[in-house]
């Protein structure tokens, strides 16, 4: 593994639109990754005529195994996903407390002020004190921002914590993976990569980075590297499950390796083919395979024929993440939907659940706050992350960042992990009951 020590220079940050050419309209780049701001805008807001795939959508961290505090959610090998009767109970006015939450997002340091101010956010609010609006990075109860890391370039695609080791790492669409001592908080080198990282995730000692083309693994104990073949363009999307490593790909395919003990290498097991664009977003859980694409649907893989069992089609736009917890399904997608999903008497998978929100839904994370309560962690396109206690819905907080999250994990101790469209990595901490932050 070639590790460079991090430097302190820095690219300039440029995006282009991607359109078509001649009669077809251009669709606006930007639309399709869940973050144009302009209303009108002069691009096509929609899907390209023809169904054509045109731009990349990143999913980071969210095919990762949580470690640690994932006792109840899961992102890999979770408890089996029962055959029952759909649940009525999701949702807020349940009469289910999850925890220190009230329901009502409170200021912890300062006054109420209703909405955040995104001038001092990016650091050029001229009114200071006398400033209407809020001066935090977050707001709620019983969580606190830890520290910054800085030092990626663009945004943060992945964040993973390797058993066994003391750093932390993080992908980056500037085409390196960071590594953070977990002590001193400290860049401590950085691998440079072929091209930018899609996603980043860790299993055991191994560490998996997905760039175009190519899949990049590491074992962070003995320092095997092996590069994986077969991904047509950009992987998206990693997860673990059966005794194999699964990738989502830019053209619709999902590919499976088998790790060989004998070669000491993954060999490839399998194309799961299905989806007619991009898969931006896999989990596995109760023996199955649950993948997530731009073509707005949720497909049911198992794993032992590599055949398809079913096929959601509830969202409206792309498939941002998908989480499993307990027994449930959740997916979340651009549509302004949190989706949560059970399996009924007949096998199949229905909607339980809605949640609505104001803006598209990018990436879900569930964790156990200070109380062993569950919470869930979803990041929006208007550069916020809210938090959820459940199954209620109740919203218990918020956290604000200069641009999109795309990248959430969460770590030993309390602790969890967001990364920015700025390249930027929080570190945040559930606090003990009654701890101010």
């Amino acid at each position: 593994m070639d590790v460079e020590f991090a430097d302190k220079g820095g690219n300039k940050r440029t995006y282009h639109r991607v359109g078509a050419t001649g009669k077809i309209p251009k669709i606006c780049y930007y639309w399709q990754e869940g973050r144009c701001t302009r209303n009108p805008c002069n691009f096509l807001h929609g899907e390209v005529p023809g169904g054509v795939d045109r731009v990349g959508i990143s999913n980071g961290v969210n095919a990762t195994k949580r470690p640690n505090q994932m006792m109840e959610f899961d992102n890999g090998g979770g408890p089996p996903m029962q055959r029952r009767p759909v649940n009525p109970k999701w949702g807020r006015n349940t009469g289910v407390s999850s925890g220190g939450g009230s329901g009502a997002v409170v200021e912890s340091n300062r006054r109420v002020q209703g909405k955040v101010c995104n001038y001092w956010i990016s650091g050029h609010c001229k009114y200071g004190n006398d400033c209407k609006f809020l001066h935090s990075f977050f707001v709620g109860e019983g969580f606190t921002l830890v520290t910054a890391l800085t030092g990626h370039e663009k945004a943060v695609r992945g964040i993973a914590l390797p058993s066994g080791s003391d750093k932390l790492y993080s992908g980056s669409a500037d085409a390196s993976v960071r590594v953070w001592d977990c002590q001193s908080g400290q860049c401590a080198g950085a691998i440079k990569l072929p091209g930018e990282v899609g996603c980043l995730i860790s299993e055991g000692p191994w560490l998996f980075v997905g760039i175009p083309n190519f899949v990049k693994a590491w074992n962070t104990q003995t320092a095997a590297e092996l590069t994986l073949n077969g991904p047509n363009g950009q992987v998206h999307a990693l997860a673990v499950g059966n005794e194999m490593l699964l990738a989502g790909i830019q053209d619709g395919s999902i590919l499976a390796w088998k790790f060989s003990i004998a070669a000491n290498c993954f060999e490839p097991a399998a194309s799961l083919l299905g989806h007619s664009l991009s898969v931006v977003s896999l989990v596995f859980g109760a023996n199955r395979l649950f993948s997530g694409s731009m073509d707005k649907t949720i497909k049911i893989w198992n794993l032992e024929t590599f055949q398809c069992i079913q096929t959601l089609g509830d969202h409206s736009s792309v498939v941002m993440s998908l989480l499993c917890w307990k027994d449930f399904l959740l997916s979340c997608s651009l549509d302004q939907t949190v989706k949560v999903w059970v399996a009924t008497e007949s096998g199949d998978l229905k909607v339980t659940y809605t949640h609505k929100e104001e803006h598209g839904v990018l990436t879900l994370c569930g964790t156990l706050d200070a109380q062993d309560q569950p919470v869930l962690i979803s990041a929006c396109n208007d550069n916020s992350v809210r938090l959820y206690d459940l199954p209620s819905f109740n919203e218990r907080g918020k956290m604000y960042s200069k641009e999109e999250v795309r990248a959430i994990q969460v770590g030993p101790g309390g602790l969890f992990f967001t990364g920015d469209g700025t390249g930027e990595l929080r570190v945040w901490k559930w606090l003990a009951q009654g701890t101010k932050a």
